[in-house]
């Protein structure tokens, strides 16, 4: 069964934010656009790369008004010991989600059990709580903080036009299309 258009589960987790431990829950997604994005491990080697972009990046997620929460099955602590010793991690201001029961993972369907890791997994959710884009990758292929952001504006564009629809490769000002009868076999 696809997660797309269901409701992310109830959660409670503690996450490593700007110094401090927060506990995140399902709560904190409502009213707004949020990124879960799964890695499979702090201290390793693809991971940093991502989260690094992300944080590169993470002024134009805020400016278009989604939070991120970079999540994996370490624990808080260990995000604020990776946090603390590395330059490209230090550079984070977004949530570092700790998933050591799983509960997460498991939530979104990304856990690798026998290595008690999660895949590499994104997940775009909407305002009411609903997951709108589900992207998993590989373990050795690092995702884009551009693309993901050119998704997330379609996401937010499609949920405040309904009946438009966004094309391959669509950006922030392009055509978008509106399904009718009209369009069939002419595109």
């Amino acid at each position: 069964m696809s997660l797309i258009n269901t409701e992310v589960k109830p959660f409670k987790a503690q996450a490593f934010l700007n110094g401090q431990f927060i506990e995140v829950t399902e709560a904190d997604l409502k009213g707004k656009w949020s990124v879960f994005f799964f890695y499979p491990a702090d201290f390793t080697f693809v991971c940093p790369t991502e989260l690094g972009d992300l944080a590169d990046n993470y002024a134009e997620f805020k400016k278009l008004g989604v939070e991120i929460y970079a999540v994996s099955t370490d624990t808080h602590f260990t995000h604020k010991a990776w946090h603390d010793s590395s330059a490209e991690i230090k550079k984070i201001e977004y949530p570092m989600v700790g998933d050591p029961t799983w509960t997460l993972s498991k939530n979104f369907e990304v856990l690798i059990e026998a290595a008690g890791l999660a895949d590499r997994g994104t997940f775009v959710i909407d305002p009411e709580g609903k997951i709108q884009i589900v992207e998993i990758n590989a373990g050795g292929i690092g995702r884009d903080a551009q693309e993901l952001l050119r998704k997330v504006k379609a996401a937010q564009y499609v949920h405040a036009h309904p009946g438009e629809v966004c094309p391959a490769k669509w950006k922030e000002g392009d055509a978008t299309l509106a399904p009718s009868i009209d369009l069939v076999g002419k595109i």
